[in-house]
């Protein structure tokens, strides 16, 4: 196996449900390939990057979306169905508020750097899905980033500009590029593609498949370079 990593790109929003599902396969994904080192990174995509920045009421937004707030709630039982299965526990009667997820989307941005993303994406999951939080609350994205290792005075100070609101389009703009039109999509090793939380046993064995031909390529490479 070759020494670096695989990376695990993950196209996700954090008001989806599927791509909070779509974590706890991954991580027992990654779990079922000891032998592998993965590097996950957290990347945009906006389900409703319409809404305004506060967000508006949840059953304003399902009615509007669904049309019918019954038809979506027996969905979210069947979601939280297969949450639980997965070790979720959703609360979807907690929600109150559909934000617009554009901050939240800048804040794990910039957990990368230090490392904390992969908490803070948990966080913000969390959050939402089984506190009811509203991620549209800049005090409350500061209060998670801060809890996982980012600087409070910074994210407040990040937060009051328009620092990589740019930069959190374009990511999304390139995922759409490249013809993601649903959360979550995994981009293994840069090489395959993975729409939808699939099981974990498929995304392991895409792990594998990219390190194998990572490895393979690499050795080509040193053939050739000795030819």
């Amino acid at each position: 196996m070759p020494d670096a990593a695989v990376t695990i790109d993950v196209v996700s929003d954090v008001v989806c449900p599927w791509c909070f599902i779509g974590k706890r396969r991954l991580e027992k994904a990654v779990a079922l390939v000891p032998d592998i080192a993965v590097e996950v990174r957290w990347r945009p995509y906006q389900l409703a990057p319409d809404l305004p920045a506060a967000g508006i009421p949840r059953d304003q937004y399902l009615t509007q979306k669904f049309g019918s707030l019954d038809r979506v709630k027996a969905n979210f039982a069947r979601i939280a169905a297969v949450g639980a299965e997965d070790g979720i526990d959703f609360a979807f009667d907690r929600i109150t508020v559909s934000p617009n997820t554009l901050n939240a989307h800048r804040l794990v941005l910039w957990a990368r750097s230090g490392g904390h993303q992969d908490a803070v994406v948990e966080a913000l999951f969390n959050a939402y899905f089984v506190e009811g939080r509203n991620l549209a609350d800049i005090s409350t994205l500061i209060e998670i980033g801060a809890a996982h290792g980012l600087d409070a005075a910074l994210l407040t100070e990040l937060f009051a500009s328009d620092s990589d609101i740019e930069r959190t389009q374009r990511e999304i703009a390139s995922a759409q590029r490249i013809g993601v039109t649903g959360v979550p999509f995994f981009i293994v090793g840069e090489r395959f593609g993975i729409a939808g939380a699939e099981a974990p046993e498929t995304i392991a064995r895409a792990i594998r498949q990219a390190a194998e031909a990572e490895a393979s390529a690499d050795a080509a490479a040193g053939a050739a370079g000795h030819a």
